[in-house]
């Protein structure tokens, strides 16, 4: 599963993605984003820009339009045949950049110890997803899914999920292109062994509404002894 991840860019990497997309002027870093919250995209239908779209999949066909938070992640296992996701997956998919995600450890006692996960190059990441449209007497909503397949080496000791990759620019633009199901499907597949580091970060993460700078701060892995 991916239930936290951050999109915070150095000047390296928001200099690199300004030169595929509009980048807002007023970019904000989001170093602890959570379920329901806001979070930039990159969507097939406006693939040169950075939008805003809400994390958690709201279908279209949804009676109320509530985000209940529980369609933050797609399987990519099956993910044609399931009614929030079949649609969205042939004609609505979209990049979630991050520079990291974060996933737990779990000590004895129900402990969870927190990681900061990225790209071993300093690049960021574009994790599959995809989103829908919700309509109603005026109000629209947009929101979006992170797909998840599962783990490769790096991450197989912390979680049996892990967010789908899209490794490079040529993944990334079929992604938002027009393909048929098979060859979508064939780019949902857990990352090359060796393409991720991680380190421990602050329990401060545990808390959806802290936002500091301070979660991209390495704990000394010895503090898990107390």
């Amino acid at each position: 599963m991916c239930g936290r991840y951050s999109f915070a860019p150095k000047p390296k990497q928001r200099k690199a993605l300004e030169g595929s997309v509009e980048v807002p002027a007023e970019l904000e870093l989001l170093f602890n984003i959570a379920p329901t919250q806001q979070a930039y995209v990159i969507a097939n239908e406006l693939s040169n820009h950075l939008q805003k779209m809400e994390w958690g999949l709201v279908p279209h066909w949804s009676a109320d339009g509530k985000n209940s938070g529980k369609l933050i992640n797609a399987r990519a296992e099956g993910i044609a045949e399931k009614p929030s996701f079949r649609e969205p997956i042939l004609s609505k998919r979209c990049l979630v950049p991050a520079d990291s995600f974060y996933e737990w450890r779990r000590l004895s006692a129900g402990r969870k110890i927190p990681y900061r996960i990225m790209l071993e190059n300093g690049d960021l990441l574009f994790l599959a997803g995809i989103w829908d449209e919700w309509k109603l007497a005026g109000i629209i909503k947009r929101t979006f899914s992170i797909i998840t397949t599962t783990p490769n080496r790096e991450m197989s000791d912390l979680h049996d999920r892990m967010p789908a990759i899209l490794p490079d620019a040529e993944a990334q633009r079929l992604w938002l292109s027009p393909l048929p199901l098979q060859e979508v499907l064939s780019l949902l597949h857990p990352p090359k062994d060796g393409l991720l580091s991680m380190y421990r970060v602050s329990e401060k993460l545990n808390k959806a509404g802290y936002e500091g700078a301070d979660l991209h701060t390495p704990v000394p892995e010895a503090l898990t002894l107390f």
